[in-house]
């Protein structure tokens, strides 16, 4: 296919797209809302400090994924896609509804409980999207299909937290919050009844309810895989990474540029369409084929741009002769300002293609009987990663003292460590991973 957005064209990219597009936009949406009105308000009238609220709430939205991502492969393999996304789209609705009633009468409790149940949702959900595009999508059409994806996610999540931010400034934000849930959550519901009906890949399959023993066998049944294992780490380093950075970003806005919300807002754009523009031209730098050729360019541009970060941040000299924040404009004409602003974008950039290559061959190299089970495998290391990052963090700020350019630096260094690793197991084992497809889809034939 020449050009990827002509996928929007086919019913089969299209209604999976917005349907995950629109769930990871209101997944944002309603995250950031509630760390909004828990630093604001929820945190005074609690009589808790506002960190340990904000960390509950990210945990709370985490846990899922470790408890049950095992069991949603699974499901995901052995039922029909299409029916089982409608059905996850109405408990989305459901959970909306709990949101909407936490937040109205200002129930905390609640609106807890809703966190949890939003990313069970999202747990359960993960694996039928990532398992659907190989099964939908053309040979020719797996990559670009997956630069969409990316850049779509990326674009949903900024989108969400930008809406949240809008929203909880307005008047009646809690009641204004509540609806756009809930409308967003009944759109998604619409345009998953569009998605075409996808066969189970094993229909036999049967599910062990024991969330433990699951992930441990799924585990177990990856780590036999050792190219897939190794894309999977090479996936979860990437939340890792991103995790770490994405984090610091209002802190470092606000004590190292003195930059106000609008500041956080334009750097994360600067990110999250760097992401994109990468996952999008991943497909005419590969000329359509699921390949890793792009790996190292990736890689050293995530150690590049990251420790490139530390010497623009420590060189920065912002004279600030009042204790009012600055605004963008504020802080465009300063000397070395710009050099900030590009680094995140080309760290987004290099982002986009590092990843986009990882699905790819994660969704190609992946067994179909067991492709959903992989993808769950992949969140639970993602989940694990994105813990990890935030302990990192607190280590490196807070035992070991460092500044926020020197964790962004270690952070750099780390990557390149990594990266250089990750790129030498996967080229070790990728042919056996070719020659086991082969087999696969011999054996599927015959």
């Amino acid at each position: 296919m020449a050009n990827q957005f002509q996928l929007f064209k086919r019913r089969r990219f299209s209604a999976m797209f917005f349907t995950q597009f629109l769930g990871a936009f209101n997944d944002n949406i309603f995250k950031q809302a509630l760390i909004l009105v828990l630093t604001y308000t929820a945190a005074s009238q609690l009589g808790m400090e506002v960190s340990i609220l904000n960390n509950l709430a990210a945990m709370l939205f985490i846990l899922p994924y470790f408890l049950f991502s095992a069991l949603a492969g699974q499901i995901a393999d052995k039922f029909e896609k299409s029916k089982l996304t409608r059905l996850i789209k109405l408990l989305e609705i459901s959970i909306m509804i709990i949101a909407a009633v936490g937040f109205v009468f200002e129930w905390y409790a609640l609106l807890f409980v809703a966190l949890f149940l939003m990313g069970t949702q999202s747990t359960f959900f993960g694996p039928i999207k990532y398992a659907y595009l190989p099964q939908a999508m053309k040979e020719d059409e797996l990559v670009g299909a997956n630069g969409l994806f990316q850049m779509g996610t990326s674009l949903a999540i900024l989108l969400g937290m930008i809406i949240a931010g809008v929203l909880t400034q307005i008047t009646q934000p809690l009641f204004w919050i509540s609806v756009t849930v809930l409308i967003v959550a009944a759109i998604g519901y619409f345009a998953a009844r569009f998605i075409p009906t996808m066969p189970a890949m094993q229909p036999d399959l049967k599910i062990n309810w024991n969330i433990i023993t699951t992930s441990m066998a799924t585990v177990r049944y990856l780590y036999s895989l050792p190219f897939l294992f190794f894309v999977i780490l090479g996936n979860s380093w990437f939340w890792f990474y991103g995790a770490t950075f994405l984090t610091q970003t209002p802190e470092f806005s606000k004590v190292i540029l003195h930059g106000d919300e609008s500041v956080v807002i334009f750097l994360l754009t600067l990110f999250s369409v760097g992401v994109s523009i990468g996952s999008l031209l991943c497909k005419s730098l590969t000329k359509n084929q699921v390949s890793l050729r792009l790996l190292p360019f990736g890689i050293a541009g995530l150690s590049i741009f990251a420790i490139d970060l530390y010497f623009s941040l420590s060189g920065l000299n912002i004279n600030v002769n009042t204790e009012a924040l600055l605004g963008i404009s504020d802080l465009w004409g300063m000397s070395g300002s710009w050099r900030v602003f590009a680094d995140l974008f080309f760290l987004g950039f290099s982002g986009g293609l590092y990843i986009v290559p990882l699905y790819a061959s994660m969704q190609a190299y992946a067994p179909k009987s067991h492709r959903a089970r992989i993808v769950g495998a992949n969140n639970i290391f993602n989940a694990i990663f994105m813990v990890s990052s935030a302990i990192f963090s607190i280590v490196v700020l807070n035992a070991l003292g460092m500044t926020l350019p020197q964790l962004f630096l270690v952070t750099g260094v780390l990557n390149l460590v990594f990266g250089v690793f990750l790129y030498l197991k996967l080229n070790k084992h990728i042919k056996h991973a070719v020659i086991q497809t082969h087999d696969d889809e011999r054996n599927r034939q015959d």
